[in-house]
């Protein structure tokens, strides 16, 4: 049976707002392909925009071998950065406009020249990226206890629902970004250590990635945007009151509070 995507749509907009889960969209549409998905994607990132949000970047999801493997998959998904998600470092985060978040620590990687696939290079990347910040993403799924599957995810924008990003930008002139460790704590325990080539093997070669399969539906990765290059350890759940804090070797902390 092939899938409504504009009514599939408009079920993950309307559990967005309402804060009320769906069942998961591969039961109800066991067929769906991840083409399906990206369909359904697009439709939701239309509504959005036609709300007067706009496109500030994009994240990336199943960047590690490891979820590749558990998904069977063998490259990442990605899904649009709205501007309303993006959240200054240090900044406080109502948890109830989401419905069951989860926090990451990752690598954001920022344009200053545009990338148009197909056959970028990580070394082309580089030479577009002005440089590395410190970020952490608030990831949500508007599927009930997340019981969810590749196509589940990609339409559901990624399971993507905010990025908070330090104001310090680190440009890649001898900086390895594969090398970059990470330290994630809340509440000053220890949540996860990790390095940056836990991203694709290096966040560069993300952007690369990202730039080439965005060419596949004509849309370049434009200067100004950036990229959230993919969970560098275990996502865990946030709740109010949490003060949870990423410090990057050469990139810096950054730090968001859950009220």
């Amino acid at each position: 049976m092939t899938i409504d995507t504009k009514a599939t749509a408009e079920a993950l907009y309307k559990a967005s707002r309402t804060r009320t889960p769906l069942p998961p969209l591969t039961t109800t549409h066991p067929d769906m392909t991840v083409a399906d998905a990206y369909a359904v994607q697009s439709e939701l990132c239309d509504m959005l925009l036609a709300e007067g949000d706009r496109v500030v970047g994009y994240k990336l999801g199943l960047t590690s071998a490891a979820m590749q493997q558990m998904f069977g998959l063998d490259e990442p998904d990605y899904g649009p950065v709205f501007a309303s998600g993006v959240v200054d470092d240090g900044a406080a985060v109502d948890v109830g406009r989401f419905i069951q978040p989860k926090v990451e620590g990752e690598i954001a990687l920022m344009l200053d020249r545009p990338l148009t696939g197909p056959g970028v290079t990580a070394l082309e990347a580089s030479r577009a990226i002005a440089g590395a910040a410190a970020a952490i993403e608030i990831v949500d799924s508007r599927i009930e206890d997340w019981k969810i599957k590749v196509p589940d995810t990609i339409a559901d924008l990624a399971s993507s629902a905010a990025v908070v990003l330090s104001s310090r930008l680190v440009p890649l002139d001898d900086l390895d970004v594969r090398l970059i460790g990470m330290v994630l704590t809340r509440n000053g325990e220890l949540m996860g250590t990790a390095a940056g080539a836990a991203a694709l093997g290096n966040p560069v070669q993300a952007v690369a990635w990202l730039a080439n399969t965005l060419a596949v539906h004509g849309v370049t990765l434009e200067a100004g945007r950036f990229v959230m290059t993919g969970a560098l350890s275990a996502a865990f759940p946030a709740q109010p009151g949490d003060v949870v804090r990423a410090e990057f070797d050469r990139l810096g902390p950054v730090t968001v509070r859950m009220t």
